[in-house]
């Protein structure tokens, strides 16, 4: 009987098949990193969908969009600590008041209603905060002795799942932020700001804001879907809503000095961030080995703490829940002052490329870094008490003007009568 001999597989076929194995899963493993972000990027986008649903419930219910800066006003106390006398000082976001419309009335029924720390006491221990809450700015010092719960919590429908954030230093995280226009003076104001006195009595809020020059100021600045603290409706957006963006993406702190989530404070209005926006590029604030990292030796930079961008899912602030249509998505945050004060509030994102917007119609777009923005250097639109204004710089920057930063400038303003020519949803 004649045998065949059995022929196994050489050394050399066998290495042939591990490097091809090898190479194989070295192609696959980019497209699996790739098709899960993709699918981050889509939940990313249904998330936006929804608060926009969610603003045109709210209008429909309401016959008004929910107010950004928004809240209680009635007195003034210090520090916020006391929960009976306490007021949130009109700095709710837009995000507070669609809770209900977002699947989150139990939220909404904590913050809406008298509320009783769990962790930590009130001042007797027995009174509660009042409706609407304390300041949402108040630290986490206070909140150890009188924690408000409804601040503190992390609501999923305001989280991209792309942004790895997480915990404490901040409060609650958001990634998606009002949109306050192309203009930065006093944007975060509209017309009401504290007062010392009113009618004699100190420290209540000035709702009118009479004789200080801010009710013009609201009509020279605040140029966006959202006016701060004030009622505003869809028939505002003259430009139509499908050409005004209503809310735009941004990142969340981690820690890293990232020049998109990390603010350079104390830049100045006149001669400073008011008169040239890109004033980081001019002046070389930024790494230049790290474009995306500031400086690590500027002295102005906000200090890693409780003020990074996104971490109050409840303030209005800029930093925390306001985007700005002046810089290109993911460039640098630039504030005049404080935390507080205006900035050049540019969305962002940690998917690559761009960052989503959520249109006026409820619609979701993805804006790239390379969109035509205009010039970046060119001043905002202002005009201090006082006399100094964006026209002493260039002429053609008044109120009422179109925007000087090009398409995503045209973007931010509901009513500047520009022409929006591109296809943004395609």
């Amino acid at each position: 009987m004649k045998h065949t001999p059995r022929r196994g597989f050489t050394l050399v076929e066998l290495l042939v098949v591990i490097a091809i194995i090898g190479i194989l899963v070295g192609l696959l493993l980019p497209a699996v990193q790739a098709a899960r972000e993709a699918a981050r990027r889509m939940s990313c986008s249904n998330n936006f969908k929804q608060i926009g649903l969610a603003v045109h419930n709210y209008h429909s219910a309401y016959k008004q969009l929910p107010t950004h800066g928004t809240g209680t006003y009635h007195r003034r106390d210090a520090g916020n600590n006391d929960p009976v006398v306490g007021n949130n000082g009109m700095n709710l976001s837009f995000l507070v008041g669609i809770t209900p419309f977002i699947e989150q009335q139990a939220a909404w029924d904590q913050i809406s209603n008298p509320f009783l720390p769990t962790q930590g006491t009130a001042i007797n221990g027995t009174d509660a905060f009042p409706p609407m809450g304390p300041n949402p700015h108040k630290g986490l010092s206070s909140h150890l002795l009188h924690q408000y719960d409804p601040w503190l919590m992390e609501i999923p429908g305001f989280r991209c799942p792309s942004d790895p954030g997480v915990g404490l230093p901040a409060h609650g995280r958001t990634n998606y932020a009002a949109s306050l226009g192309d203009a930065i003076h006093h944007t975060w104001v509209g017309d009401r700001y504290w007062a010392a006195t009113v009618n004699g009595s100190p420290g209540w809020w000035n709702i009118t804001a009479p004789n200080t020059g801010l009710a013009q100021r609201k009509q020279e600045s605040s140029r966006g879907f959202f006016v701060a603290r004030n009622q505003s409706r869809f028939r505002d957006v003259l430009d139509g809503l499908s050409n005004t963006i209503m809310a735009g993406e941004i990142p969340t702190d981690l820690g890293d000095s990232d020049v998109r989530t990390r603010a350079y404070i104390n830049a100045g209005r006149n001669g400073g961030v008011y008169d040239d926006p890109a004033i980081a590029i001019t002046n070389g604030w930024k790494d230049d080995d790290r474009p995306t990292t500031w400086d690590l030796t500027l002295t102005s930079l906000q200090g890693n703490g409780e003020g990074m961008r996104g971490f109050r899912w409840a303030a209005h602030a800029g930093v925390y829940t306001s985007i700005c249509t002046i810089l290109p998505p993911n460039r640098e945050l630039v504030m005049s002052n404080g935390i507080t004060s205006g900035g050049t509030l540019a969305p962002g994102s940690r998917h690559q490329g761009g960052a989503h917007v959520l249109l006026g119609d409820g619609s979701v777009t993805f804006i790239t870094d390379s969109i035509e923005a205009g010039d970046s250097h060119t001043p905002t639109v202002y005009t201090n008490v006082g006399g100094t204004s964006s026209a002493a710089i260039n002429p053609k920057i008044v109120p009422g003007c179109q925007s000087p930063y090009g398409l995503w400038g045209a973007l931010g303003t509901r009513g500047a009568r520009e022409t929006i020519e591109a296809q943004l949803n395609q």
